[in-house]
């Protein structure tokens, strides 16, 4: 079974890579939101979550394949997380369907924070100024796609690498 393959140099290296390929996207859309001022909707929060278990998750997997631990630790590592870039890239499809009007999307779809400056006037205040973003409208698109887009190409190559390197051996 491919879990009981010794743990090898392409478990270590593609364990390397997802940690922190995976660390630079959500990165990268914190970047997005904290340094250029987008603000994410529901959905676009609920796309970093598999990021934020998957890093760390990634992370140890490179730190048992050190440790030379039993392969079935490095190698299941591996499949979770690939398991989870497959979940996020289910979401970014949902997102981006719901962008481009294919489906409907939560009818709770609302902003979860807000872009700061809280020093001038009440915090209630500027609650009630914030425009909550829509789910259905794209903050941006770059070379046709949006964040939602490129999430799923991220999430793809991601899952791809560590599914790939669970199962080789």
């Amino acid at each position: 079974m491919f879990l009981t393959a010794p743990t090898g140099k392409t478990q270590t290296i593609s364990a390397a890579i997802l940690a922190i390929g995976m660390a630079a996207t959500v990165g990268t859309a914190l970047g997005f939101q904290h340094l250029g001022g987008y603000i994410p909707c529901k959905l676009c929060l609920e796309q970093r979550t598999p990021y934020y278990i998957g890093a760390p998750l990634m992370a140890l997997g490179l730190l048992a394949a050190w440790l030379k631990a039993p392969p079935i630790v490095t190698r299941g590592l591996l499949a979770v997380g690939g398991l989870l870039m497959l979940y996020g890239m289910g979401l970014g499809i949902y997102h981006s369907g719901v962008e481009w009007a294919w489906w409907e999307g939560p009818a709770d779809c609302g902003v979860a924070v807000s872009p700061g400056n809280y020093g001038s006037g009440s915090l209630l205040d500027q609650l009630n100024a914030v425009v909550p973003p829509s789910c259905s409208e794209a903050a941006g698109r770059f070379l046709g796609l949006s964040f939602a887009g490129w999430n799923v190409l991220a999430s793809a190559l991601w899952a791809a690498i560590a599914l790939r390197a669970a199962v080789k051996r």
